[in-house]
């Protein structure tokens, strides 16, 4: 449920947010002053301010520590993919700048680009593997290793293309797993769940007001579907309206054999 929330575009992340919040404001209004709960309802009157400040207070800092992990993990998938596409330009430096023939090489590191960018970062939006994508990075590792680049170019040249095209697959892994990364599924649901339950304790605190009960719940529906839309636009760092791009990595694809 979550998730395909999440998935939305952002329209219908703040929409949904919109009908969900307003929603229960509406509601609340009605059971309080329009149906037959009410005069039960009255006999709750009395509960102080100081009563919705701890409901508000642990709602706000929830939302704060999802928001600040949703940021966390944005910058890391930025600083990953910039990693990611310099090991792999150092790769095709060193293969140019060597005194043997790397071109082998440098096909295998086009094949790989090619398949990061056209194969593998669709398939992380759909949550699949790229089988593809995984045997190209193999192919090239391969041919990186290769004990001859040794004899030919020497054991430091060797030994630099080696550690960049790992370096490479390291950032690739962390980038997956960045991409399939939907722990905070559970976070969000306990947020919205606080934001509804914030409504009531206003609630409350305004029985006998119904015009104050009014126009407090609206401030807060509003306050809820703003934040929390504008942080959900940013939940998964390679979709939706902020996602990281690919062009660094893309960029790659116009270097020359």
């Amino acid at each position: 449920m979550i998730r395909a929330w999440l998935d939305m575009p952002p329209l219908g992340i703040f929409l949904i947010l919109a009908v969900l919040n307003f929603g229960m404001a509406g509601l609340l209004t009605w059971i309080v002053f329009r149906s037959p709960l009410r005069r039960p309802l009255l006999s709750f009157n009395g509960v102080v301010a100081p009563f919705f400040n701890a409901v508000a207070i642990l709602f706000a800092l929830l939302a704060g520590f999802l928001a600040n992990d949703i940021s966390d993990r944005g910058r890391l998938a930025l600083r990953t993919v910039q990693s990611e596409a310099g090991e792999l330009r150092n790769v095709h430096t060193l293969s140019v700048a060597a005194a043997s023939d790397m071109q082998s090489i440098r096909l295998a590191l086009k094949d790989y680009v090619t398949s990061l960018v056209n194969d593998e970062w669709p398939a992380m939006d759909a949550l699949r593997p790229s089988p593809r994508t995984s045997a190209a990075y193999d192919n090239l590792l391969r041919e990186v290793s290769q004990p001859s680049l040794s004899k030919a170019s020497g054991g430091a040249v060797h030994a630099a293309l080696l550690n960049a095209t790992v370096r490479a697959g390291t950032a690739r892994n962390i980038r997956l797993a960045l991409a399939a990364d939907h722990t905070n599924d559970l976070k969000w649901l306990v947020v919205i769940l606080l934001g509804l339950f914030t409504q009531v304790a206003i609630g409350l605190v305004h029985l006998d007001r119904p015009r104050a009960f009014a126009a407090s719940l609206a401030v807060f529906s509003g306050a809820v579907v703003m934040a929390l839309g504008i942080i959900a636009l940013q939940e998964y760092p390679f979709e939706g309206a902020f996602h990281v791009s690919s062009a660094p990595v893309a960029a790659l694809e116009s270097l020359g054999n």
